[in-house]
């Protein structure tokens, strides 16, 4: 599974395209393990955010585990899609928001899933 963090408004359902895509040339995406880094990088305290579930064996396009930007200093890599997300890859929405100091947490209901 990867994961996509975005305002709940962008996601209605259909093909996924994120601004990134005409911007970098892909969306990005982290694991169970780093969805917190770039959302607390990005997003602490916003409160309107969602977490798309992805299946990266439904995607018909390049997934590509990369450097973030910058890259992360324990070399953590993430994965970045290079096209837009079909809906049938999102298997799962996931309310995201933040704790009461403002930073981002895995959800209880992926962290339970999660192995690591």
């Amino acid at each position: 599974m990867i994961l996509h963090v975005c305002a709940a408004s962008e996601w209605t359902g259909a093909d996924y395209r994120a601004p990134s895509l005409d911007t970098v040339g892909f969306i990005h995406c982290a694991d169970p393990g780093t969805v917190v880094i770039p959302a607390n990088a990005r997003f602490t305290g916003r409160r309107d955010l969602v977490l798309l579930e992805i299946d990266p064996s439904r995607l018909d396009v390049p997934l590509r585990w990369e450097e973030g930007d910058p890259p992360h200093p324990d070399g953590v890599l993430f994965p970045h899609v290079y096209g837009r997300i079909p809906a049938e890859a999102v298997v799962a929405v996931h309310p995201f928001p933040p704790g009461a100091d403002g930073r981002f947490r895995l959800p209880d209901r992926i962290a339970q899933r999660d192995p690591a």
